[in-house]
C-alpha cells in the first residue's frame, strides 16, 4: 500500500512563482508563469523525499537485529486556493518514517514515527528571480505508543530553502520545542535544536547529493550527520537510486538515545525542484 502510494503521488511543484528559475528541463520560466502554474497545480503532492531503503551498521558486525529496512512517505496538501497575507499559502503536511526488521522472525515494524504539521509557506524572490521559500510550521512528532515506550514532542519551526543557483541549495530549520512526552524529556540532547545543510544537483538533474547537520543541545560540536546521494537511471523518471549515510542519535524516536552509524541503499522519489528536510 505504501509503495503504491509513493509511486502514484505526483512530484510537488516548488513554491510557486519566481521571477526566474530554471526548470528541470533547463528552460527559463518567469515569475508570473510560475505563480499561475502554482495556483493551477494539484493541491496534493510530495513534501520531503519518499524512499525505501535497506541498511546495515558501519563499524560493527551486521546481524538480523541491527540490519533493517527504513522507508519514508511524505506528502503535502495545499489548503488555500489563493495567497494569504504576506503572499503566503497554508499547507497541511504529513511524514511517516518506519523502521522494519525484515530479517527477524515475523518481520516486525519496530519503530513508526508520525510527523504531521500545518503552516504557512512563502515563496522568496530577489532581483526578478525565484530564490526559494520560507516556512512557518506547527509540527507534532510521536511514535504512537503508550507506557514506557511512548515518545512525543511538538515544535514551532521556521525553515528556509535558498537557491544559490538552479544546481545549489542551502537550507536551514530552527525550532522552538514543546516537549510533552514523559519518557523523552531529554530529547533535545539527541534530536537537536536546529539543522542546516546543502544540496547539489547536476545541470541535467541526473545526479544529486546533500549533507544535513542536526545540532544536538550543548556547546560542543555535537552534530547528527546525514549524507545522501541519488542518481536517476532514466531521463523521464522521477525515481532515483539512493544512498543514505546516517551518523549520530535520533534516527528514530523509540531508540533516540542510541547511537547509529548506518549505511542504506534503495530507491527515492523526489519532489520537483528541491526537497524539504
Amino acid at each position: 500500500m505504501t509503495v503504491i502510494l509513493i509511486a502514484i503521488v505526483s512530484a510537488w511543484c516548488a513554491p510557486q512563482s519566481g521571477a526566474q528559475i530554471m526548470s528541470v528541463s533547463g528552460e527559463t520560466i518567469n515569475t508570473d508563469s510560475l505563480r499561475r502554474d502554482f495556483d493551477r497545480q494539484p493541491y496534493f503532492g510530495l513534501y520531503k523525499d519518499n524512499y525505501f531503503t535497506f541498511g546495515m551498521p558501519i563499524g560493527q558486525k551486521p546481524t538480523r537485529e541491527n540490519s533493517n529496512v527504513k522507508f519514508q512517505v511524505s506528502i503535502s496538501q495545499r489548503l488555500t486556493r489563493s495567497t494569504l497575507p504576506w503572499n503566503t499559502y497554508l499547507f497541511l503536511f504529513y511524514t511517516q518514517k518506519v523502521f522494519w526488521n525484515v530479517l527477524e522472525n515475523s518481520m516486525p515494524m519496530t519503530d513508526l514515527n508520525f510527523n504531521p504539521g500545518v503552516g504557512l509557506v512563502k515563496p522568496l524572490f530577489a532581483k526578478n528571480r525565484f530564490i526559494g521559500k520560507l516556512m512557518l510550521l506547527l509540527e507534532h512528532e510521536s511514535n504512537g505508543r503508550d507506557g514506557i515506550q511512548s515518545r512525543s514532542w511538538n515544535k514551532i519551526t521556521l525553515g528556509a530553502n535558498i537557491m544559490i543557483d538552479p544546481t545549489f541549495i542551502v537550507h536551514g530549520k530552527f525550532w522552538i520545542p514543546i516537549v510533552d512526552g514523559q519518557n523523552n524529556k531529554d530529547i533535545l540532547d539527541y534530536c537537536g535544536i536546529y539543522q542546516v545543510g546543502t544540496s547539489f544537483f547536476s545541470p541535467n538533474r541526473r545526479f544529486g547529493a546533500s549533507v544535513t547537520l542536526v545540532k544536538r543541545r550543548g556547546w560542543s560540536l555535537n552534530y547528527n550527520t546525514i549524507v545522501e546521494f541519488n542518481y536517476r537511471l532514466f531521463k523521464r523518471d522521477n525515481q532515483y537510486l539512493f544512498l543514505q549515510y546516517y551518523n549520530g542519535y535520533g534516527e528514530g524516536l523509540l531508540d533516540y538515545k542510541q547511537f547509529h552509524s548506518m549505511l542504506r541503499v534503495g530507491i527515492v522519489i523526489k519532489p520537483r525542484i528541491f526537497s524539504d528536510y
